[in-house]
């Protein structure tokens, strides 16, 4: 799930120009910039075989959580899981947690829809839609034990901050649908994204820092192979974690 433009579903394909517009969340509430890609043969066959089960589809009324997974457990919503790699891996850590995962990226829902059926895991669900319609309509207020956001685009250069996905409007929707004592944890490997998120966080009344500035990598969020290669080109990563007051 690092941020390079071929594996990033954030990234539309090419170089904005000066008058980029803000992030798709911040003009007509979407979480994300659509794009093309090659769904492999396994892809296909995991979206045939195991789609019925694990993906869920959108309708504008509220999730009945115990439902869709088949039990009552606490829920992690994931935005924007890339090719699934880290939550594959976290959900196999986690069996007593369900984890709703959205993400448009074809490519990536085959992906992880095989990793599913590879490592026979049952804590997953998939909503192949936009996050924010999804916290907008399917989601209640404190319905959530956690948020992840790991690795979104980080828009390098400063006249396209302005599409980041971590803004203050995406921020109170997620807090909203924690419930007390739930977490939001975002990661980047861009230390000025790292210091923006920080700084939005650190203002979203709902929330409270659960580190003085930067948290240490929790357990279960593995080194995933685009992390490990920009680790070796020297590259940092940040983790953050919040908790819901």
């Amino acid at each position: 799930m690092m941020t390079l433009p071929d594996n990033d579903p954030t990234h539309d394909g090419g170089p904005p120009s000066d008058d980029t517009p803000p992030h798709p969340l911040h003009r007509r509430l979407k979480s994300f910039v659509r794009r093309a890609g090659r769904t492999t043969d396994g892809q296909a066959r995991a979206f045939a075989e195991l789609g019925p089960i694990f993906l869920l589809p959108y309708r504008a009324e509220p999730l009945d959580l115990e439902a869709a997974f088949g039990r009552a457990a606490p829920t992690v919503l994931e935005i924007g899981f890339g090719m699934g790699e880290a939550t594959a891996h976290i959900a196999a850590l986690k069996p007593e947690i369900n984890f709703l995962c959205c993400e448009v990226h074809e490519p990536g829902v085959g992906a992880l829809l095989k990793r599913i059926g590879e490592q026979q895991l049952s804590n997953i669900r998939i909503c192949a839609h936009d996050a924010v319609e999804v916290l907008d309509h399917m989601l209640l207020p404190g319905t959530l034990a956690g948020v992840h956001v790991f690795f979104p685009d980080p828009w390098h250069k400063k006249r396209h901050n302005k599409r980041r996905l971590i803004q203050p409007p995406l921020v109170r929707k997620l807090a909203d649908r924690l419930a007390p004592g739930g977490y939001l944890h975002c990661a980047t490997d861009w230390q000025p994204y790292a210091e923006q998120m920080l700084e939005v966080l650190s203002q979203e009344p709902l929330l409270r820092n659960t580190a003085a500035a930067y948290a240490p990598k929790p357990d279960y969020r593995p080194l995933t192979k685009f992390e490990n290669r920009g680790l070796k080109l020297g590259h940092g990563v940040w983790d953050l974690v919040f908790e819901r007051v």
